[in-house]
């Protein structure tokens, strides 16, 4: 395929030339002839220099031990500082010292964006102040932390140098201390060596964090690096603190949510108690219109039952014991009939006052009244089943035997003129059956 291309391309894909080979300049490493062997150092000792003339040698100094030594020369140069300013200081012919002494009050560890105006505010509550002093940086100008305040009376000074110390003002808690560089003789600054503070003495279990009112040269010596026993109180009255917060928090919320609860609960009880009141009034209305067309349905097949006796039983000796057996009325002794007769209008309109009396009375009252009319109707099949018993008993042999005598008005109602008629009551129902064909 490429024997077609183009004499420019397949210049391309020409081989190059061979390299032409030359001879090495010079013999290897290996190839070499070397005139004379490799030895020792012996021929060479001759040519060193004599021990006894040589210097001593010198020891080069470790990183630890520059460390320690410029540490030490630091210290010197700040004690002899420390001196000299000693030498120069005295606070009595200080120009920035002015007011009376014993009402002036040292306040310390101050927040540099506290202002003067500020300061004034939160220590005027303890009386009026007639001077404020704020130390600022002779280099810098900025705040040094530390300010003095003079009272105008020396009882408010006190009052402020025992109830403002650990006051927190803009979020740093102040050191309130008297002025003691012209109250307490032999006096000085930490700045000198002296003071009543231990925040640098050195780590966190070491500093102290005091107020600086106590005497801290019990604590100079201490057995080990066990924090102090203020500090402790200082810590655990914090922690303390911090746990009744975290307390109250988790106490107003747990009453926050026992509320809510018992809100959702009175809510889901109402809902439930008008839900039940609600159903109670519907199972009334149910009960109600199941009791009044029960007490329809049984008035209907008494009359139907009554209207079947009437016209089935003729002129025979059966309709004696039935019309025998029906209960007088109320109003009359047992055995005696009313003027009209157990059907007669007197007892249907009664009935029907009774009926529409008991619809308006409450279900307690309905339900006494049933048990009441439900003993009445019993004493009344007893009282006519007696009655019944005795008439058969006292017309001789000529009354006809049908095997009634022990049941009840209502039973015998129902099973009565089985015969003759056309059909019979059924006991479970009380419904018309038809006679059986013979």
């Amino acid at each position: 395929m490429t024997q077609f291309l183009p004499p420019n391309l397949l210049a391309l894909f020409a081989p190059r030339d061979p390299i032409p080979y030359l001879p090495p300049l010079e013999k290897l490493p290996h190839e070499k002839h070397h005139n004379q062997p490799y030895c020792g150092i012996a021929p060479y000792i001759r040519e060193f220099e004599d021990p006894r003339d040589a210097p001593p040698p010198t020891r080069a100094e470790t990183r630890e031990e520059r460390m320690e030594r410029k540490r030490r020369e630091k210290i010197e140069r700040r004690q002899q500082e420390v001196e000299t300013e000693l030498k120069m200081w005295d606070p009595h012919n200080d120009p920035n010292a002015q007011g009376d002494a014993f009402k002036t009050l040292f306040v310390a560890r101050v927040n540099y964006d506290t202002t003067e105006s500020k300061l004034r505010r939160e220590f005027e509550v303890y009386g009026p102040i007639k001077r404020i002093h704020m130390v600022y940086s002779k280099r810098s100008g900025k705040p040094r932390g530390y300010a003095f305040i003079e009272y105008e009376h020396e009882r408010d000074m006190h009052s402020a140098y025992k109830h403002a110390d650990g006051k927190k003002i803009d979020g740093r808690r102040v050191l309130v201390d008297v002025e003691r560089g012209r109250t307490v003789k032999g006096w000085r600054p930490r700045r000198l060596g002296g003071g009543l503070g231990g925040t640098r003495r050195g780590g966190a279990d070491v500093n102290i964090r005091h107020s600086g009112r106590d005497d801290t040269s019990r604590y100079d010596e201490r057995p080990g690096p066990s924090p102090l026993p203020h500090r402790d109180r200082d810590r655990d009255r914090e922690r303390e603190r911090r746990e009744r917060s975290r307390e109250r928090d988790k106490e107003r919320e747990r009453r926050r949510s026992r509320s809510r609860d018992r809100r959702r609960r009175s809510r889901s009880r109402d809902k439930e108690e008008r839900r039940r009141s609600r159903e109670r009034s519907k199972d009334k209305d149910r009960d109600r219109k199941r009791r009044s067309s029960r007490s329809r349905e049984r008035a209907r097949r008494e009359r139907e039952r009554k209207e079947e006796l009437r016209g089935g039983g003729g002129a025979g000796d059966m309709a004696e014991p039935s019309e025998a057996g029906d209960a007088p009325p109320d109003d009359g002794p047992p055995g005696e009939l009313g003027p009209d007769g157990p059907d007669g209008p007197e007892e249907k309109g009664r009935d029907r006052d009774r009926e529409r009396r008991r619809s308006h009375r409450s279900e307690r009252e309905r339900r006494r009244d049933r048990d009441r009319d439900r003993d009445r109707e019993h004493k009344r099949g007893e009282r006519g089943g007696e009655r019944g018993r005795e008439e058969a008993r006292g017309g001789g042999g000529g009354g006809q035997d049908n095997g009634l005598e022990g049941l009840g008005n209502e039973s015998r109602d129902m099973y009565m003129e089985s015969e003759g008629g056309d059909g019979y009551l059924a006991p479970e129902n009380g419904y018309l059956m038809e006679a059986a064909p013979e």
